[in-house]
Order: C-alpha cells, then structure tokens, then sequence
C-alpha cells in the first residue's frame, strides 16, 4: 500500500466519521453514533500503527516518510504545499493521538448515552482528531497553523458543548478568545521564521540554522522563538494564558480527558520540541521557557491543594504537569519533555475517564467532599485510577516515576538548569502526591459522604474497558524511557528505547556540568522519600478524619482565602484588563464610529442627495430643453475657441 494512500486514509476515516455524524446530528442514537466515531479513529490508529512499522523499517539515519499532496501557496518568494511528515516525533504524537483517541471515543459511547445530542458530539470528537493529526503532521508551520485553528475551533465546540447553560457557553468562549491572543504571537513567530530564513518548513529550517547561539533579545532567531513560545503559552495553558484551562472542565469529561489531558495542550510542547535545534540557538528565551514552565508548575499546584470539584484538581494538575513540560525544553531536555508528554497522556487521560466514570456514578455530582467509600461500590474505577494515581505521583516502577525523574535530573545537571529551578520542581512533586492522595481519600477512601439519594454504582463495560487500557499503560508506559542511571542497574542493561527512537531528529543539551550518577541517586532518593512522606501525610490528613487541615486553613488566613479563590487572577484579569478594554471598546464605537465615521458618511450621502436634487431637473425628458441645453453647450464651446484665438 502506497503512502500516500495511508495518509490519505488516516485522515479520511475521522473526517468521514465527522461527516456521518454530522450529516445525522440531531439523531439520538447514541450506540450508531458512538460506534461509527470509535470505529472511524480506531482505523486512524491501525493505520497509524501500519506508517509506524513502515517508519521503523527504514534505516535508522533516514526514518522520514514525506508525502506530497499539491501545491498550496506559491506567491513570489513565498511557498507553502499540502505536504505531510511522518519522523520519529510526529510517530509518537499520532500514536497517542488515535490510540488513546480511540480509548476515549469508546468511553463516550456510555458516558453521552442519555445525551439529547449524541451524533453532534462524536462528529465534533472527529474532526478534532483530524485536526490534531493535521498538526502534527503538516511539514511545515502553516500546514502545522491549519490544524492549530481546527483543534482551537473544536475545543471551543466541545467545551460549550452544553450551550444551553450560560456558564458552560461562556467557558467554551473564554478558551477560544485566550487561545486568540497566543495563536497571534504564533503568527508573528510564523513570519519571523520566514523572514530570516524564506522558508517554513522543518526540513530546510533545521539545515539553515547558523552554528552558533544569539546573546540577547533582538536576535532574529531569538525573537521567532520568543513568540512562537507565546503562542504555546495560549495552547498549553501556561502562565499568563493558563486561564480557559480550568474553566473548560464545563464540558463533558471525556472532552477534557481527549482535549485538556492527552492531545491538545501538548501541541504547544510539540512546537518547541519539532523546532529543538531552532530553540537551541537562543538560551535565553530556553531560560524565559524553563521559568515560566516551573512558575506554572508551582501556581498550579498549590491551587489544585484547595480545590474541591474532582474536574477542577485534575486541571490544575494538568496546567502543573504542562509547565513540567516547559521546564523541561526549557533546560535542554527535549526527549524527557516528549516522554512526559506521552506518560502524561496515559495516565492523566485515566484520571479524567476515571473521574467521569465518578460523576457518571454519582449523578453528576463533582464536589469531592460528597463522596468517600467510593471503593466498595466502583472496584474497577478505584484500582485504575489507583494506578493513574501511582503514576502521576511518580512511584516506581510506574510510567510517572521515570519521565518526571528525567525531567528534575535535567534541570539539576544541564548547563541551562539551575538549582533553584530544580528545588521547584522538586517542591511542586511533593504538592502534587499530596493533592492526588487528598484526591484519592477524599473520593474513594474512608468513610462515605454520600447522598442517601445517591446510589453509586460501577460504570458499564464500555467505560470500564478504556480504563483498563489505560490503567495498563500508565503501569508499563514508561519502561520505553528508562534512564541510564536505572538501565545500567537492570538485567541486560534495557536501552532507552524512546531516547534512541528521537536521537536523529531531537537533540538533548549535553550534560557536562560536575553532576555525577552518584548525585542523581542522591537527588532520586530525596525526591522519592519526599513525595512519599506527602503522600502519606495527606492520607493521614483525609482519610483518617483529621482536624488538622481545617486549623491549617483557619492559621493561614488570607493566603488560604486567596488560594482558593485561585489567587483572584480572573478577577485581576476582568478588572484590569477586560473591563477596561471593554470600556474603550465602547468608547470608541461611540466617538469614532458613530460621532465620526457615521457622521462623515451620513454627511457625504447627504451631498450626493443634494446635488442629486439639484441636477435632476435637467433630465425631465423635454427635447426642446434638451436642444437648448446643447445650443447653449456649442454656444459657450465656440466662444472659448475664438477667445483663446
């Protein structure tokens, strides 16, 4: 089977689901629907792993498949085609994205089946896949823009799926303005690029690429990556336009496991990470990257702390395990920062599923302080989301525990590292074991809160299979990544596989600094007893009835008060931003366009009417009138003539 015909199939099959679906979508039946979406994206994925086997087969200095469309854009200098890349990064990013894509659309099938508007919801799932495949397969940054927007637009659709309610409606709003404001910067970047190098495709950038390093801010390179990172900033939900990502938990929650957990918020990770050698060249915007990255870990976190909406914890930890990401690139580690990203995937993908299948249980109800003893009454939904607990918390030997350990000894070790970096990092681990633990009590430990309306119950099988999955992926994921340190310990020495696959097309920073093996086992047990000591602090703390937090929150005062309330930013923002901005708006409409603009043209129309008026007395269809106007006309001819005789 030729590739071309491969690409072409993986993009056809969800764009044919979106078709069906939306062709039908004010039908409710939800089984159709939801079995011709899975089925659309569970062929991606076969086809997926199919380009995979291929890319695997060729040579190791030459895995690339391109495949050329048509030609899109040729103006003057300018060009851009149709033309996809399929290379060791974008492999894993469309395995992830159809793999567990798939996994989702089939939790959906249960969890939207007493929605009015089933066929709507699968065909909007669709065309994000294809739209998230587009991203990260187009060879070159427009192509890449094209699918941006389109995970943007269904982002907004998914999110507001729920129109009807005001908040839920505002929510998917919110997400599409802030996504706004980054994706501009993402343009700016776009020209940039091509400005300094009059290309935008990966290929020809990355040979073009000058050997040595900008020092400042107004280097050319230094500024395309400053604002193709602002551009991240708006999709990956980091601080200052981490805002629409809590927020967009108002739409349903396999929306949030797809969108908000495994695909989407990583693309702005994907850019930085596709354009690595790019980055390279300009430290410091990598240094800009590797704070704001541990600055929206450690907000995050603490947030999350407080939180009491099961939907809520789980997206501030997201946005905090995001700007992991960020730290990540931001000191030189590029393959830890797409391991986490793939880890991340899995088990954050299994929270969001197994919080749903919480909420499903429960009658939609979220507020954690409702729930409790949860276990006894959702055995499969507890054991997996035990694991995505393990995981996320980074116990060994689950996937969490090696990619976030990468992730903190890079920081330490790398030239572009810091230890102050690394101690944040370090300090926003131990917040999050020990609000995942306070999570896990809270939810499915202890005594029962719940309603004796309420009757909870284990979620059906199309719910529960997708955890499975996943639980089992969040288990054994992370051994394709182990770090050298743990390998040279292991049985036949066990590579890093992910590391290898990555090596020819994305570069880690050398690490050439005095750190030793010895340091990292140092570091690695300090962090492991840290996190555990949080851990069971906060079981302690939830599940065993202590006073303890509760006089914490009372000793602390306003800064709880302020924690709470998420720091007051969206009350900052509304305040000193949007209202202002509002105002202006509104200012200039009125003196601009309606004292000035309207005016103008009210006065111009006016004029025209006039002379209008005036004029049209000499066309009353009187020949005589007519032939005297003509004389007159010859008349005043002439005379000129002989005058200027």
């Amino acid at each position: 089977m030729s590739n071309t015909l491969l690409f072409s199939l993986l993009f056809i099959f969800p764009l044919l689901g979106f078709l069906f679906n939306g062709i039908r979508f004010k039908s409710k039946n939800y089984k159709l629907a939801g079995i011709v979406g899975t089925a659309a994206v569970g062929a991606s994925f076969l086809i997926s792993v199919i380009l995979v086997a291929k890319l695997i087969g060729l040579e190791e200095g030459a895995r690339s498949i391109t495949v050329h469309l048509f030609d899109w854009i040729n103006i003057g200098d300018f060009s851009a085609n149709a033309s996809f890349l399929l290379d060791p990064i974008s492999a894993v990013m469309i395995l992830i994205i159809t793999g567990v894509g798939s996994l989702i659309h089939l939790f959906s099938i249960g969890y939207m089946s007493h929605d009015e508007r089933p066929s709507k919801y699968f065909s909007f799932l669709n065309l994000f896949i294809f739209n998230m495949l587009l991203l990260v397969l187009g060879d070159n940054l427009l192509v890449l823009f094209v699918g941006w927007e389109g995970v943007g637009l269904c982002s907004y659709l998914l999110i507001g799926f729920w129109f009807t309610d005001q908040q839920k409606a505002a929510a998917g709003m919110k997400a599409f303005i802030t996504n706004r404001i980054g994706d501009a910067a993402f343009l700016i970047g776009l020209f940039l690029v091509f400005t300094n190098f009059g290309t935008i495709e990966f290929s020809s950038i990355t040979s073009l690429l000058p050997a040595t390093a900008e020092s400042g801010w107004s280097g050319p390179i230094t500024l395309a990556c400053l604002f193709l990172f602002i551009g991240a900033t708006g999709k990956s939900a980091q601080i200052p336009l981490y805002v629409w990502l809590p927020d967009a938990m108002a739409g349903p929650t396999p929306v949030s496991a797809l969108i908000h957990a495994a695909t989407m918020v990583t693309a702005g990770i994907y850019l930085i990470v596709r354009l690595s050698g790019m980055y390279m060249l300009a430290p410091d915007v990598m240094m800009l990257i590797a704070i704001i990255g541990a600055l929206t870990a450690f907000f995050a976190a603490t947030i999350a702390i407080t939180q009491n909406d099961i939907k809520k914890i789980l997206a501030y930890s997201t946005v905090s395990q995001l700007g992991y990401m960020f730290l990540a690139v931001g000191v030189g580690a590029f393959v830890p920062a797409m391991f986490h990203l793939m880890t991340h995937a899995f088990f954050k993908a299994l929270m969001f599923l197994g919080s749903g299948s919480v909420i499903h249980a429960m009658h939609e109800e979220q507020d954690i302080r409702k729930m409790g003893g949860l276990k006894k009454y959702m055995p499969i939904t507890h054991f997996t989301f035990l694991l995505g607990w393990l995981a996320i918390i980074g116990i060994p030997p689950l996937a969490g525990f090696f990619s976030k350990d990468e992730i903190l000894w890079y920081t330490f070790a790398s030239p572009a590292g810091s230890k102050v970096l690394w101690v944040i990092g370090a300090i926003t681990a131990v917040m999050t074991a020990f609000y995942m633990t306070r999570l896990m009590a809270l939810t499915f430990w202890g005594e029962s809160r719940v309603s004796k309306d309420v009757h909870p119950h284990e979620s059906p099988v199309s719910m529960t299979i997708p955890l499975i999955v996943l639980g089992v992926l969040s288990t054994i994921g992370g051994w394709i990544g182990i770090p050298h340190l743990i390998s040279h310990y292991l049985p036949g020495h066990i590579p890093n596989v992910l590391e290898h696959w990555l090596e020819p097309v994305v570069k880690n920073i050398e690490l050439t600094g005095p750190a030793t093996m010895a340091d990292e086992i140092v570091i690695m047990s300090l962090t492991m007893a840290l996190i555990i000591g949080a851990a069971w602090t906060a079981y302690m703390f939830y599940a065993r009835k202590s006073s303890i937090p509760s006089k914490v929150s009372k000793a602390l005062g306003p800064l709880s008060t302020a924690v709470e309330n998420k720091y007051f930013v969206d009350e900052f923002y509304n305040s000193k931003l949007i209202n202002p901005l509002i105002e202006a708006s509104k200012g200039l409409w009125l003196y601009i366009d309606v004292n000035f603009i309207d005016k103008v043209t009210y006065l111009a129309s006016d004029f025209a009417t006039g002379c209008g008026r005036g004029i049209k007395h000499l066309q009353n269809g009187n020949i005589q009138r007519y032939a005297m106007y003509m004389s007159v006309g010859l008349i005043l001819i002439l005379s000129l003539i002989l005058m200027g005789s």
